[in-house]
């Protein structure tokens, strides 16, 4: 019968054998844990085109509006200039006929996702 790796007399050794197995399966416990960020990254990024997929109707798209309308053209518009349009709207500060109405319907947290969508789109 084999003795047990622990059933040395000395301790020291015993913890050395533990941690040495550790820091083993340590990067083998990371790589398993890499495909849920990357599936968390797809869920944010798939939550963000469905936020964004509200302008469509009005905005062409991914933002893209069709030429020689009165709308705005979203894609590839800087994000700041976006977002503060958006929260102007979303406060009041610019009148719209219904801009302001569909901004209260996103947290800042959100409209500054959408900003930040558009801003990518080319």
């Amino acid at each position: 019968m084999k003795p047990t790796p622990c059933a040395r007399p000395d301790p020291r050794a015993c913890r050395r054998r533990s941690l040495r197995a550790a820091w083993c399966l340590l990067p083998l416990s990371l790589l398993a844990l890499a495909p849920l960020a990357a599936w968390s990254a797809d869920q944010q990024r798939l939550r963000t085109r469905a936020l964004a997929a509200g302008c469509a109707q009005c905005h062409g798209t991914d933002g893209r509006a069709v030429e020689g309308l009165a709308l705005v053209r979203l894609a590839g518009r800087p994000k700041d200039d976006t977002l503060t349009q958006l929260l102007a709207f979303r406060s009041g500060q610019r009148p719209a006929t219904v801009m302001h109405q569909i901004t209260r319907g996103y947290s800042p947290e959100q409209l500054d996702a959408v900003a930040t969508y558009f801003a990518a789109q080319k």
